[in-house]
């Protein structure tokens, strides 16, 4: 019998959900590190793998990491996971230059927040912060974009909250638009 509780992906990404209230308790590291390295096995364009992550669990420096986004739900975060890409190692499509930095993090931060929620975690895309803080926190180098902050905890409420989503014909086509 499988006892995972999420049987299926379909299963897991049902479950994925913003969380915005963590218990106070600490986040195991073996966690973190499951989580992250389901992140390194993403798939980027041409496998360039444009990305780092910069794992924030010191009280201090997510109390600096807090001055880029002053928002006492996210303060509550016992870890943070600050993702970032590298558009000088991105790959770029010929044909009209399109820069995939953007789009290879995001596969990569979907990975962490899929991995969160298979290990009891909760965690919530943030990407409106102050990016120059943010990178003078964490002594990015020039070349390094802090993309997106993901905070890590385990919810504090379990309550199922409904998720808006647009029906299923309103957002495929078959063929042709």
């Amino acid at each position: 019998m499988n006892e995972n509780k999420y049987p299926d992906l379909l299963a897991l990404v049902k479950a994925r959900k913003s969380v915005r209230a963590f218990a106070p308790a600490k986040v195991e590291r073996a966690k973190l590190e499951y989580m992250l390295e389901v992140a390194r096995l993403a798939p980027s364009a041409v496998n360039f793998q444009p990305w780092c992550f910069v794992v924030v669990r010191e009280a201090e420096q997510l109390k600096a990491l807090y001055e880029c986004y002053p928002r006492e739900w996210f303060a509550a975060a016992p870890a943070c996971i600050v993702v970032c890409g590298n558009h000088e190692a991105s790959w770029k499509r010929a044909s009209d230059g399109k820069d995939f930095c953007d789009v290879d993090v995001a596969i990569a931060t979907e990975h962490l927040a899929l991995a969160a929620v298979e290990q009891g975690l909760g965690t919530c895309w943030v990407c409106n912060f102050d990016v120059a803080r943010c990178r003078e926190v964490l002594n990015l180098p020039p070349t390094w974009e802090p993309v997106v902050l993901l905070p890590v905890g385990y919810p504090a409420d379990a309550a199922e909250t409904e998720r808006k989503r647009k029906p299923f014909n309103d957002v495929v086509k078959w063929e042709r638009f």
